[in-house]
């Protein structure tokens, strides 16, 4: 039975299966490093001892697959945990050529390798991490009774709005694929799920070549009915949030530490909050040539972020308040003043991470803020009717996984910060 190489025990017979990571050749010995997804260990070789091994180690080379059975002893001499195997069997399962790649290559020659460069430490750090933010989630969600569905990817209309999307000839009519599972969501309030979320794949037909961008991705999408005001929606998602964060901390954070090197703190809370007019004020303090009612320029992100958090000594900040005119049809508007939708972006480092509502329920306010939009009503109803026969308060977010994993672990590019990367220029692997 295969042992993974972080639970070798010294004077073990152990059968462990890697890749070569590498090999030194001395006169009298052998050195081969052998790593897989839990760490790295030698394999030392007699050359007098273990003759009958040698046909099989002069064929090695680096990146090859291997399964190896011996014994682990202790060595204090040894760098990778004081341990070293002695083999007794070594077979080949699978010869690698020399790579294309290493770590000098730049990122899009590493993307063309893909498989090859997820074998990096960093990388496979990288993956366990996001699967851990993404499994305490998951169970954060089920300890409050979510019920977790699967929405289509395929649409009949834009979710959002009609640019940023991919088309596809659907058995001789137009489809889309989904910018956000935000319709469904809502449809399963109105079904009376109560509390619902989702993990899946979001397309965004964006030709963007920033650092953060991608035109698929994996989104987080959370909806709860009875909800009547935003800050309840905040404090739910800071708590999840910090929650997940904690969890990365205490699991990786010394191996983050080492091999990214960055210290990663995990949040306090209440994360701060400042309304979009207050937000407008400071960047107009900072010469900003900017007005209440427009969107922050990537720029104005950058200066607005580094203010909040020298001066909030924090790393989270919530924008709300928001003017409705630039917030999505279906945001409800504040019954104090309609010119103000109840809904909120949750910033990290100064990068937008969230938008969450609080949803608009009632079929005829509903109908008029879609018409106030210019959205045709005809096209939209199948969307429309989901509130037609009753449906509770409600409201949620969603999150952008690979950017929170970009942001988490200081990578500079989101292309390195998921599996396999998608953007304009960019369709394979």
């Amino acid at each position: 039975m295969r042992t993974k190489i972080n639970e070798i025990k010294n004077n073990c017979d152990v059968e462990i299966s890697g890749f070569v990571d590498k090999i030194r050749d001395q006169k009298s010995m052998q050195f081969i490093i052998i790593r897989d997804l839990y760490g790295a260990v030698q394999i030392t070789v007699d050359k007098t001892a273990k003759q009958n091994l040698l046909p099989t180690t002069e064929q090695l080379t680096v990146n090859s697959f291997v399964t190896i059975k011996g014994k682990a002893v202790e060595n204090p001499y040894v760098k990778l945990g004081g341990k070293e195997i002695i083999p007794d069997e070594i077979k080949i399962d699978s010869i690698a050529e020399t790579l294309p790649i290493d770590e000098e290559s730049n990122i899009d020659q590493k993307l063309d390798y893909r498989w090859v460069d997820l074998r990096q430490p960093k990388n496979s750090l990288m993956m366990k991490v996001q699967t851990l933010f993404t499994r305490t989630v998951r169970e954060f969600l089920f300890e409050q009774d979510f019920v977790e569905f699967h929405s289509p990817k395929i649409i009949s209309q834009p979710s959002e709005s009609g640019s940023d999307l991919f088309t596809l000839d659907y058995f001789g009519d137009k489809a889309y694929l989904t910018q956000s599972p935000q319709f469904y969501k809502q449809m399963a309030i109105a079904s009376g799920l109560e509390k619902v979320f989702e993990t899946g794949p979001v397309f965004r037909a964006e030709k963007s070549f920033t650092s953060r961008h991608a035109t698929e991705f994996t989104g987080i999408d959370i909806e709860m009915a009875n909800i009547y005001d935003v800050e309840e929606i905040m404090q739910f998602e800071e708590q999840m949030i910090a929650g997940a964060l904690n969890a990365v901390k205490e699991k990786y954070g010394e191996e983050i530490e080492k091999i990214f090197g960055i210290e990663f703190n995990v949040p306090t809370l209440p994360f701060p909050r400042i309304k979009m007019k207050d937000a407008v004020e400071i960047l107009q303090d900072l010469d900003f040539d900017i007005e209440f009612g427009e969107d922050f320029s990537t720029e104005q992100e950058k200066a607005l972020g580094e203010y909040l958090i020298k001066k909030n000594k924090h790393e989270f900040y919530f924008i709300t308040d928001y003017p409705a005119e630039i917030r999505a049809f279906y945001h409800m508007r504040d019954e104090k003043n309609p010119l103000i939708a109840k809904g909120y972006d949750l910033y990290w480092k100064g990068i937008e991470i969230t938008t969450g509502a609080i949803r608009e329920h009632r079929y005829d306010k509903l109908v008029a803020q879609t018409i106030e939009r210019g959205n045709s009503t005809e096209k939209l109803q199948f969307y429309l009717d989901f509130f037609k026969y009753g449906c509770p308060a409600h409201g949620g977010f969603g999150i952008g996984l690979d950017r929170i994993t970009m942001l988490l672990l200081g990578i500079a590019s989101i292309k390195e910060a998921m599996f396999v990367f998608r953007g304009p220029t960019r369709i394979k692997p």
